[in-house]
Formats: structure tokens, C-alpha cells, sequence
């Protein structure tokens, strides 16, 4: 049986198709999803979905405004506002501000930002959005953004092109243009929701961070967030931006920080603008037209070529930008994109130079291979994407080499020097580096002793590797070093147990959803024998210095600590104990220093009957000291 939530999908997704004149499946069959879900859920408002054309919805006023965040592109500045207080950071989506209403826990109501004082009604178009729960287990107001994906958006481009609608020429603008049309509410469902905020009138949530947590549990995609307080990692935060802006999928155009202790919201207050216990970092972006001289196609170490456009040089961010990405086949489809037309591209700081749009084009067509670059061999259309398939392409091979290489810390080991290698022989795969002799080093041109001595040490040394860095390094779908430091972190602490992974042990991880969970599982045993490989070369990992005192110890914080909480954390971890995000029948303790305390993670626990200790209790019971 399928669960609610993929019942409300699939009468959304048949639904859109019905109303776009192309149905896929009988009247029957849909009425039989529709009775499932009835029968499930019978007042679930999925049900109530209907129409391609918009109601006449009008103006809304806001019960709280919707004010608009001071910016800032300095990172110094936003030290200097934080006065040392705890913080919480997440990325700033390049969207639509929304507003979703609950009323006794059903979905009512959804409203644009407007002049923060009304908005304009837009629910006929948000009951589409299959990421926005039609139910959840309070009333209340939750905020976020309303944004589509780059492969939503070529999607969307397509289908608008089968009903003979004008193609959308640009992400960014895409979501307002699609809710201010009369028409085709069907379109909504190409759109996405990041839900960041709900408005706790009652004020029973005490951090900001519980917000989050708290939207989460109640199915909402949030973005992932870290909780921080030091200068160091406020500064830390602007090489995580350009990170975010190298996301080819999602736009992202800036960090929001704000202020995690609730309590101090009313204190701080707000202005007629914004609010001041919130502050949005940006980094400051330069565009220029130029000309695509030639597009060349590069295969990733996953078989997705992706086209680079050769342009006419520009100066951008006192950088000389000679070529820029165009992401994939989908775009150049899109955007026609092709020799001779004139393109803006982008720069922020040091992020990837990217095209923006069109200018004004050539006459002709978009080209694209109908073989392999690297290996001549067929390659596949993936919805928006050529993809080689062949795992014995030389590009795919080199590019998880350097994966590898780069990730591991093989210094001086450079794409030049591992292209060599692969071309006379010298090794073929990931684990052959680790088979490498002085006199094979010195077969490589231009290596003389001395080098070949220190790329060799360099190896050797690169064989005791902590297991966050050694996962991340093998290329694993959904394997970041931060994604691996939590699977770790949360007692998956050894090879073996990392292999005996199922799915629903990643997804009480924190940051794994089922679909990264599931990406992430099937993806590390496709790895097993590569893994096999590597251990026996003499790969080594390191186990981190731990105490024992807290071994099988499993904890989660709630509220206000006397220090700050990412040290408690490092403290619980250091000792051997796990660090959770929410409580379980495996937690052990929940450590709250309130008395009674309205927060979900407390009435959870009570609810599992989860001991509840006070901060000093826990440390004076196993003797620790901060």
C-alpha cells in the first residue's frame, strides 16, 4: 500500500496531466488512486484540487508583516551585529517569499510577501506544490520560499512548449511569472518550498533552531542549517556561500543569520523594514555580455557531460573569465545556445563563472554529440542531461582518480601527472595508486629522483586517513566530508558498520531525508569491492583520540546550556557518546535545563518516556568536565 504522501503526488502529477490535455491513465485508475486515498485520509485537501484556472483570490492582509531582511556583504559586519550571541545560518533561496495558513492542522490558505503588510492570495496555485504538506499536527502560519530547481525548471520549459505557451527565459524570474498567471494552476507543481520559519504567536519554541526542527518533523523541506557562535565560524561561512552558489540546481544567493535564542527576539525588536535579529550576508556579483566563441562537452567521473562555453574574454571580479558553464544539455535545449550569440554571465566572489541568459542569438540551431568526447562510445538523454555509460570511459575513470586524489590529500599528485599514468599504464584504478614503486614514478616525464621520492612519501602517507575524509574521497552519491562526519558522529564508527548500513539507519541521521538515504545506500554498495581493494593496499583509518565514558550513551539537547552547545557536543562525541537531533526509544538521555519545558523534543521524550536530565546532573553522573 502506498503511503499519503505518495497517493497526494501521484493525484497531482495525473491531475496536472489531465488538465494539460494529456492524461496517461484511465478515468478508472485515477478514480481508484483518489479511493485509496480516501479511504486513508478522507478529508485530506489534495482531494479538493480542481480546475486549470485561478480563483479570484485577491489581496491578504498578513496577521504578523512579512518584513524584508537588512543585507550586508561584508562578513565583518555581521560579526560585529551578532555581539556574540548564538546563531543560526542558512542558506537564502532566490525566490518567492510565501506564507502557508493551517487551520486545525489543514491547509488553507497561501499568500505572496506583497508589501509585507498584504499579499496576494495565491492558494489555488500552492495546493499544487507536492512538497508543501496538505496536513500537519498544529494550526498556525509557516514562511519560506518558493523556488524551482534548474531540472524543474527545464521541465516546466518543455511542458509550457507542448501547450504552446511561451518558454520562461529565466530561473530566477519563473516562480513569480507562473503565480500571477490566470491560468494553468497545474504549472505550480514544477515549483518547490523551503519552509523556514513559523510564527509561534504563543511563543512556546525558545530557539530558532527548534523552529526548524520543528517544521522538519512536520514533513516541510527545510535548508540545512548550522548552529554557531564563534567569529571564527561566522567567517567560515563566506567559503561556504560560494559553495552554495557553485549549486547548479538550486539558486541560491545569500546566508541568513539569526539570532537562535527566541527569547531575545522582542528584546532586539524590529524596525519598519526588518526585523534586527535577523541579518542577510550576500556577496557582491558583476555581470557582463559577451560572445560564446565555441561550447565544449566534459565528461564527469559520474558520465554527465556537461558544456562549457569558450567565450570572447571579460574581466569580472578582477578575475579574467575565458569560459563559463552552462550546466547541461537541458540549458543549451533551452536557451538554443550555440556559436555566435551574446550571453551575460555572472561572477560572486569566487564562485564559477555562469551564464545568466540570452542577449541576442545567431541564426540556426543547438548542437550536441551523439558520441562520448572521451570514449566515442553511445551516449544516453536523461530527461535533462547526456549521460556516457560506459564505466571504462578514460574521462570518467581520471575524474574519480582525482576525486579521490584531491579528497584524500595526495599532494603533488597533479591531473597532468595522473593522465600520464593512465596512459602508459601505470595504473588503471583508484586502488592501484597504492601499488605504485619509486622506479614506476620514475618513469613519468620530467620526474627525477627527488620528486619521484616525495610523490612517493606523499602516498604512503596518504594511507592513514580518518574514515569521514576516506568515505567522502570514493565518490559516494550524497557523500560530502560533512555528510560522512555525521553518518561517523552518529555511531556508524567503523568500515563494517558503514557497509552493514541499511537505509533506515541513514535516515536517522541528521540531513538524510528517504531519497538521499536511499542514494546514499545503494551508492556506498556499489563501493564494496573498491573499499575491499583500498583496505587491502594498505589503506588505514585512523580512529579519532575518544574517551570510553560515554560509550552507547545516545543524547539530545533541548534549550539553553550554560556553554555553548557545539562544545557540549564535541564533548558528548569525544567520550564516546552520540549526539542526536531528536529523541528515539535508543536515546538515553534528553538534556533540558528547563523544568517543564513546551519544546517538541521534550514533549516527544516525556511521550517515549525518555530520562530527562539538567546539564550538570548529566556531567557530575559520568564525571565530565567542559
Amino acid at each position: 500500500m502506498k503511503t499519503i504522501k505518495e497517493l497526494e503526488m501521484l493525484i497531482l502529477k495525473h491531475k496536472a496531466l489531465y488538465y494539460s490535455g494529456r492524461p496517461v491513465i484511465s478515468d478508472e485508475s485515477y478514480d481508484e488512486i483518489e479511493d485509496n486515498l480516501r479511504n486513508l485520509d478522507p478529508n485530506n485537501p489534495v482531494l479538493s484540487v480542481v480546475g486549470s484556472a485561478q480563483e479570484n483570490e485577491g489581496k491578504e492582509k498578513h496577521d504578523k508583516k512579512m518584513l524584508s531582511l537588512e543585507k550586508t556583504y561584508v562578513i565583518e559586519e555581521v560579526i560585529r551585529w551578532s555581539k556574540g550571541e548564538e546563531l543560526v545560518v542558512l542558506p537564502k533561496v532566490d525566490g518567492m517569499s510565501c506564507s502557508i495558513i493551517y487551520e486545525d492542522g489543514i491547509f488553507v490558505k497561501a499568500k505572496t510577501r506583497g508589501d509585507g503588510e498584504f499579499g496576494e492570495n495565491i492558494t489555488s496555485k500552492v495546493r499544487w506544490i507536492a512538497d508543501i504538506p496538505k496536513k500537519i499536527n498544529f494550526s498556525g502560519e509557516i514562511r519560506g520560499e518558493l523556488y524551482c530547481s534548474l531540472e524543474n525548471f527545464l521541465k516546466l520549459s518543455g511542458e509550457m512548449e507542448k501547450l504552446k505557451l511561451p518558454k520562461p527565459s529565466s530561473k530566477r524570474n519563473i516562480v513569480a511569472g507562473l503565480v500571477s498567471r490566470k491560468d494553468y494552476n497545474h504549472l505550480s507543481a514544477f515549483l518547490s518550498f523551503f519552509a523556514f520559519d513559523y510564527i509561534d504567536t504563543e511563543k512556546t519554541i525558545s530557539m530558532e533552531s527548534l523552529k526548524l526542527e520543528k517544521l522538519k518533523s512536520e514533513g516541510f523541506s527545510i535548508p540545512e542549517y548550522e548552529i554557531i557562535c564563534s567569529n571564527e565560524e561566522i567567517t567560515s561561512q563566506e567559503k561556504k556561500l560560494s559553495f552554495l552558489m557553485d549549486n547548479q540546481d538550486i539558486l541560491y544567493d545569500g546566508l541568513v543569520f539569526t539570532v537562535n535564542n527566541c527569547k531575545l527576539h522582542d528584546e532586539i525588536g524590529e524596525t519598519i523594514h526588518h526585523p534586527k535579529y535577523k541579518i542577510a550576508f550576500k556577496l557582491r556579483g558583476e555581470s557582463k555580455t559577451t560572445t560564446i566563441k565555441m561550447i565544449n562537452w566534459f565528461v564527469s567521473r559520474n558520465g554527465v557531460l556537461t558544456p562549457v562555453a569558450q567565450i570572447e574574454p571579460v574581466e569580472l571580479s578582477g578575475a579574467k573569465i575565458e569560459n563559463v558553464t552552462l550546466h547541461n544539455y537541458g540549458v543549451i535545449k533551452q536557451f538554443n545556445l550555440k556559436k555566435g550569440d551574446k550571453i551575460e554571465v555572472v561572477r560572486s566572489g569566487e564562485v564559477i563563472p555562469k551564464f545568466i541568459q540570452v542577449v541576442s542569438q545567431k541564426d540556426g540551431n543547438f548542437e550536441i554529440p551523439d558520441k562520448c568526447p572521451s570514449c566515442e562510445k553511445e551516449i544516453s538523454k536523461e530527461e535533462i542531461r547526456l549521460i556516457c555509460k560506459n564505466k571504462e570511459c578514460p574521462e570518467r575513470k581520471l575524474g574519480s582518480i582525482l576525486h579521490f586524489v584531491s579528497t584524500i590529500g595526495i599532494e603533488d599528485l597533479s591531473e597532468k601527472r595522473l593522465r600520464e599514468m593512465l596512459g602508459v599504464g601505470l595504473i588503471k584504478e583508484i586502488p592501484d595508486i597504492y601499488e605504485l614503486k619509486m622506479e614506476d614514478l620514475l618513469k613519468l616525464e620530467k620526474t627525477k629522483e627527488k620528486l619521484a621520492s616525495k610523490l612517493f612519501q606523499n602516498i604512503q602517507a596518504s594511507k592513514k586517513t580518518s574514515l569521514p575524509k576516506f568515505l567522502s574521497s570514493l565518490g559516494i552519491s550524497g557523500g560530502a566530508i560533512g555528510k560522512c562526519e555525521k553518518i561517523v558522529n552518529a555511531g556508524f564508527n567503523t568500515v563494517d558498520k558503514i557497509l552493514g548500513m541499511s537505509i533506515e539507519d541513514l535516515i536517522k541521521v541528521d540531513g538524510f531525508a528517504e531519497k538521499s538515504a536511499t542514494e546514499f545506500a545503494l551508492s556506498i554498495k556499489e563501493k564494496n569491492e573498491l573499499i575491499k581493494k583500498l583496505i587491502k593496499n594498505g589503506v588505514e583509518i585512523i580512529k579519532e583520540e575518544r574517551g570510553d565514558a560515554l560509550n552507547g550513551v545516545s543524547v539530545v539537547i533541548t534549550g539553553e546550556l550554560s556553554v555553548n552547545r557545539k562544545e557540549f557536543e564535541k564533548l558528548v562525541k569525544k567520550n564516546g557518546g552520540i549526539v542526536s537531533s531528536s529523541p528515539g526509544k535508543e536515546t538515553s538521555y534528553l538534556i533540558c535545563n528547563e523544568e517543564d519545558s513546551s519544546s517538541s523534543k521534550y514533549l516527544k521524550a516525556k511521550k517515549l518516556n525518555v530520562k530527562i536530565i539538567k546539564e550538570d546532573e548529566f556531567l557530575n553522573l559520568y564525571k565530565l568536565r567542559i
